[in-house]
């Protein structure tokens, strides 16, 4: 009898708990992370780096000292070692150290896996030595999607085993040049990423409300058409027609999915593709604004400097010094 009494129908809500774990862990079955290692950064002493706007999203961890990270907009993020941070896509920021205490830097080979060295030296002690990557984002074949992340994400890999594990095995590849090295680093990277995503799913982080909404059908289809042609004269009834809803509908489920109305979304991820755009193109401005959907330079200069401070101009002239 107890054997049949253990099988018996669980309850609403444990039911609605697994709909929710299974939502998720599909849609994070069939994510494309392509994270690339880039830079080892290393601070001497009390001393910051500035690190720009990098096309894509930017991951950092923390192989040894103590510090943080400061990012325009958002509270400073506490750095130690087993610290991972995600800093959304062309987003400035910067690297600090606090000049405090000796610390053993592994002996790198930044050489063999080809990645730049960004040194910076202040008054102190310890050195703080961080492993920088650029993060791709896709699913079932679209791209783009790291462009819906709007804040940054942390991991403390001291509270995460088996994201903690990749990462030993990490070091040991950064630390030595052996065949393979970049491929190794790069499938480490990615369990750690996903450990850090569905860490934040499970605690419902509205940071990471986007991936959630990612398997509605309807909104899924609306936004592939925004993803893939963001420059498209797209309005609101081509968008909801594309999801199979009515106008008032599509944008009802799609501001409670993305926390924001479709056009309002559409102008940021427009804004955010020109500022990719601006750094990985050798393409005039005008021709940067007909590309994202603005009828005018002067209205994309206007749209450009609300969302990012500075004119397109002056916005690509930083990324060259």
């Amino acid at each position: 009898m107890a054997l049949f009494q253990c099988q018996s129908r669980p309850a609403r809500g444990t039911l609605c708990a697994m709909q929710i774990t299974e939502t998720h862990d599909r849609i994070l079955s069939e994510l494309d992370i392509r994270p690339e290692p880039f830079a080892l950064c290393a601070l001497e002493g009390m001393c910051s780096l500035g690190l720009g706007r990098v096309p894509g999203a930017t991951l950092h961890y923390v192989l040894s000292g103590e510090g943080h990270l400061s990012l325009q907009g958002h509270a400073p993020i506490a750095l130690a070692p087993g610290r991972m941070v995600l800093v959304p896509s062309c987003a400035r920021h910067s690297l600090s150290h606090n000049g405090k205490g000796a610390t053993v830097v592994p002996e790198c080979k930044p050489a063999g896996l080809d990645l730049e060295e960004h040194v910076a030296r202040g008054e102190g002690e310890g050195t703080m030595v961080v492993l920088c990557a650029r993060l791709h984002l896709g699913l079932r074949g679209t791209h783009g999607l790291i462009d819906l992340m709007r804040a940054p994400l942390s991991l403390d890999l001291n509270t995460a085993p088996g994201a903690a594990r990749a990462m030993e095995t990490l070091l040991g590849e950064v630390s030595q040049q052996r065949t393979g090295g970049r491929a190794m680093v790069r499938v480490l990277l990615l369990q750690c990423v996903i450990e850090m995503l569905r860490g934040r799913l499970e605690a419902g982080d509205p940071g990471v409300m986007w991936v959630g909404a990612l398997a509605d059908p309807g909104l899924w289809r609306a936004l592939c058409v925004m993803l893939d042609d963001p420059g498209a004269p797209h309005a609101l009834e081509s968008l909801a027609e594309a999801a199979g809803m009515s106008r008032s509908r599509f944008a009802e489920r799609f501001q409670a999915a993305y926390g924001q109305g479709p056009m309002g979304f559409l102008r940021a991820l427009r804004l955010a593709r020109a500022a990719q755009l601006l750094v990985d193109q050798r393409v005039p401005v005008k021709r940067v604004a007909q590309m994202v959907g603005f009828a005018s330079r002067s209205a994309f200069t206007r749209a450009f400097v609300e969302v990012w401070g500075q004119s397109p101009r002056t916005f690509r002239l930083g990324q060259e010094r």
